[in-house]
């Protein structure tokens, strides 16, 4: 597999966001390259109808860059798809094989047209070790305080927790165990609050007592976390000794508390997802796709340059741009390629789902990627890298279009199957229809559901029920009687 065929198997696969960051390192490394300021044309466009011509018949169009350059591009096939064997395509041994920049770098030669902002530059934040051991610094000042602490800070896990007793740790140090408890105390204060805790319920009666909320009554609820799992009400207000109200008030409570303090603090900012395709229904009736123009690479050609270059360059340097020439033609001409597969791909899972997007959600179809690599023509890793971190905004909402790949479950008789994401949808209608006198169990829940006509056994729908977090029969319906 060449160095070009390896990428482009990697372009496809990429998110638009790490095809832009791609796209910046290309932009400095190939003095070829440039980015098309102009404004977007239309996008590439596929009409879909249920009733019309099959996927390859769907008129697809691009209008990526530069096509003289790319009529004139040796490095790429005009018609080889992105998952095509190019071992008899490439010379391995020339100098353009690893063509994508490898060295030499491109760009302005100032500053003019730098359009970062100043956030861009800003101090990158602490990270959370960072930050706690400002803490431990501010915090102790004695020398045997201060080693008990950085014992701490190297045995916090992910979630925040310390989950090692305060006599192991003294034993291992040399220290008393009360000094050891004397400082995790304190470190329990640490920002966030509930960091360094042994397990559970410290951790939440360290945020809790911060809130001057840790009264005897909340302080024994956290004895017995093992009844709130249960959901036990009952025997929660017998051993708290408060009634119904104060029990939801303690519960709504604790669910405002922060159970792993650590694990959200170093994660990034969530970014917004952007679709990759757009969906909207024409006239016709039938459905119009085509590629997001603010997620479609909008990249040129700049042969102009190495025209200009050439009357006064070496040999040497001859051949360092027609390297970069053959690399910035393959990049925009797999660019392409990229978005014409993504654009035939969804097309046909549109086709095939095409009942979800006009009824909903029960009439979503089981589909493989066996039925999709079939239907356009390319290999079932290739759909799978397609589908992968690729978003479609339809009239129903934006979905990933793996989301679209569901299970089949059988159906009685001859009838034809059922996703399971439809059924895992009907459990949860019948389980919101219930009513204090009639509390569905898994059984009943299967005999309801093969009435409907779906086949499925009673472990499924627990494995469903469980996923959905529906919690079980028995205690659904001690809650309905707590609620009345």
């Amino acid at each position: 597999m060449t160095p070009q065929l390896r990428l482009a198997i990697k372009l496809l696969q990429f998110s638009h966001q790490d095809v832009s960051a791609f796209i910046e390192e290309e932009l400095e490394r190939n003095p070829m390259l440039e980015r098309d300021e102009g404004q977007p044309d239309s996008a590439a466009i596929a009409t879909h109808s249920v009733e019309g011509p099959a996927p390859d018949d769907l008129p697809v169009h691009s209008n990526s860059a530069d096509s003289a350059t790319l009529q004139d591009s040796a490095t790429l096939p005009e018609t080889a798809p992105l998952d095509t064997e190019w071992s008899d395509t490439y010379d391995t041994s020339s100098a353009s094989d690893g063509g994508l920049g490898l060295i030499g770098r491109g760009g302005s030669s100032d500053f003019g047209d730098d359009d970062r902002s100043i956030e861009d530059l800003a101090e990158a934040p602490l990270s959370l070790r960072d930050h706690l051991g400002e803490q431990v610094r501010l915090g102790f000042l004695d020398a045997a305080e201060r080693l008990i602490a950085a014992q701490f800070l190297a045995l916090l896990d992910p979630a925040g927790r310390v989950g090692i007793t305060d006599e192991t740790i003294a034993e291992a140090i040399g220290v008393p165990t009360a000094q050891v408890a004397s400082v995790r105390e304190r470190m329990l204060r640490f920002d966030p609050t509930g960091m360094f805790a042994l397990d559970l319920r410290q951790c939440l009666a360290a945020q809790l007592a911060e809130k001057n909320r840790l009264d005897p009554a909340m302080a024994t609820l956290l004895d017995h976390l093992d009844l709130l799992a249960k959901r036990d009400m009952k025997a929660i207000q017998a051993i708290c000794g408060v009634d119904a109200a104060d029990v939801n008030d303690m519960i709504a409570e604790i669910k405002r508390l922060d159970p792993k303090p650590g694990s959200s603090y170093d994660l990034a900012p969530v970014s917004l997802v952007v679709p990759d395709v757009l969906m909207r229904r024409a006239p016709n009736g039938d459905w119009l796709l085509e590629m997001n123009p603010e997620t479609l690479p909008r990249l040129i050609v700049n042969d102009q340059f190495q025209a200009r270059l050439s009357l006064h360059a070496d040999r040497e340097a001859k051949s360092f741009m027609s390297e970069k020439l053959a690399a910035a033609n393959w990049l925009v001409k797999s660019l392409q390629q990229r978005a014409e597969t993504i654009l035939k791909v969804a097309a046909d899972i549109v086709r095939q789902q095409d009942g979800f997007f006009r009824h909903g959600i029960g009439h979503l179809r089981p589909l493989i990627l066996r039925d999709v690599a079939d239907a356009v023509e390319l290999h079932e890793s290739t759909v799978s890298r397609v589908t992968a971190n690729k978003y479609i905004q339809t009239p129903r909402g934006l979905f990933e279009l793996k989301y679209f790949f569901t299970t089949a479950i059988n159906a009685t008789g001859n009838g034809e199957s059922h996703s399971a994401e439809t059924v895992r949808h009907r459990i949860k209608q019948l389980v919101s229809a219930e009513t204090t006198e009639d509390i569905l169990s898994d059984d009943a829940i299967v005999a309801a559901l093969r009435r409907e006509g779906v086949d499925i056994a009673r472990r499924t729908v627990a494995k469903y029920r469980d996923a959905l977090h529906i919690p079980s029969s028995v205690q659904r319906k001690r809650e309905k009687a707590q609620n009345t």
